[in-house]
């Protein structure tokens, strides 16, 4: 159950990562569906565009999940 918890921000991290490479070039990636959303932060005067997939989350966090378990 820890491993699982360790594995979130690195599932995280790898779809915003490939999710930008493939949403910026203007694909949905196919059975990926990339899709973009807008994030307004009003107080600081901020606003850009995220790229996200819950397909490559979930493989991108079980992938993260396998690594752990075989390291401890």
């Amino acid at each position: 159950m820890v491993a699982m918890f360790k594995a979130l921000p690195f599932g995280i991290f790898l779809t915003l990562v490939i999710a930008l490479f493939i949403g910026s070039g203007g694909s949905s990636g196919g059975m990926l569906s990339v899709f973009p959303f807008d994030v307004t932060v009003a107080e600081l005067g901020l606003d850009f565009r995220l790229y996200w997939s819950w397909t490559l989350f979930l493989a991108g966090t079980g992938l993260a999940f396998a690594i752990i378990l075989m390291m401890e």
